[in-house]
């Protein structure tokens, strides 16, 4: 079940509109620094250096890309009551309660198999593209070619981690054999149902289904079981909880120490309650370092919860406290509609 880089991955190709999306774009061509890169990749990653220079010159600068990759100009105040309420929502919930009972037998092979609770699996499907609903419009070779080559200034530098992904995408479009044009994804150059990155896809899909390929867009079991070995792959251990109850220590120093590690868990239940933070008796017998977790709520006060292992390894999928208790909050909300 878990050959690894099958023979196929079906992704969507010639999403409606895109003809339109890309007039005016300007292709790379024979860029001097992409022809530099193109020559990297082909040594590091053992592709042919004419293949790899032809394919990215058929890439093109996609300014839709850079708009999307910017922050906001005028950000608001993070608010995760709002942020919950994009994706806590009867519709997405109803559509999970759907999904979890046509892939059933595959989420409980996936719990056995990997650890994965069927509704953790189901709230990362639903956070990431509404059951399949938004697997994006764009094509990756454009956008990992416009983050790799052209990212924008404004924002933290990325374009080495964009660049590493366009080797992997040409590498993993050159040994399946696929159309690089055609393979469509998020403005990020995330593709499929779990939106995984190229380099995801290459350590992380796995053929559940043992049919002879991995299929991210359109097979449940390869959708599902490729999710649980992602979360079981970057420590994720079974029947241990996301999070507990908190309440933050009252003295603002105190509090400020415990955040300082952010989403990493670092601290003992003891440690925790020595700088003054209470949990309840569960959080007390916990065997593991937790993380005091803090979730603004625009101008009101901010949630706690005290996060584990599994909390830390639902980061690994996204580096947003706001996003693992999405997921964890849909995955509940979708349980309990069934």
């Amino acid at each position: 079940m878990r050959r690894r880089n099958a023979a196929a991955l079906a992704l969507l190709c010639g999403a409606p509109g895109w003809s339109l999306a890309r007039r005016g774009r300007q292709a790379y061509g024979r860029r001097a620094d992409v022809l530099a890169a193109a020559r990297s990749i082909a040594e590091s990653l053992s592709l042919d250096a004419p293949w790899v220079e032809t394919t990215l010159a058929r890439a093109r600068f996609a300014p839709d890309v850079v708009r999307l990759i910017m922050p906001a100009a005028a950000p608001s105040a993070r608010d995760w009551s709002a942020y919950r309420s994009r994706f806590v929502e009867s519709r997405r919930i109803e559509a999970g309660a759907q999904w979890w009972r046509r892939h059933e037998d595959w989420l409980e092979r996936a719990a056995g198999r990997f650890g994965v609770p069927a509704a953790i699996v189901v709230g990362i499907v639903g956070v990431e593209t509404y059951f399949g609903r938004v697997t994006g419009r764009f094509r990756v070779l454009d956008s990992l070619a416009t983050l790799a080559f052209d990212f924008p200034s404004g924002r933290s530098d990325r374009s080495g981690f964009f660049r590493a992904e366009l080797g992997q995408f040409l590498r993993l479009v050159r040994r399946e054999g696929w159309n690089p044009t055609a393979v469509t994804g998020s403005y990020a150059g995330a593709m499929g149902m779990p939106q995984f990155m190229p380099s995801s896809v290459l350590n992380f899909a796995v053929d559940f289904d043992d049919d002879g390929r991995v299929d991210l867009l359109r097979s449940g079991a390869d959708i599902v079981g490729s999710v649980a070995n992602f979360l079981a792959e970057h420590g994720w251990r079974r029947d241990m909880p996301t999070h507990y109850a908190v309440e933050p220590p009252p003295a603002t120093v105190e509090r400020a120490l415990l955040l300082v590690p952010d989403i990493v868990p670092s601290f003992s239940a003891a440690q925790m309650a020595e700088r003054g933070a209470r949990l309840d008796d569960a959080a007390q017998r916990h065997d593991g370092p937790l993380a005091l977790i803090e979730l603004l709520n625009g101008e009101a006060a901010p949630s706690y919860v005290a996060g584990t292992q599994n909390f830390y390894a639902l980061t690994r999928y996204n580096a947003s406290s706001y996003y693992a208790m999405a997921v964890i909050e849909l995955a509940q909300a979708v349980a309990a509609a069934r």
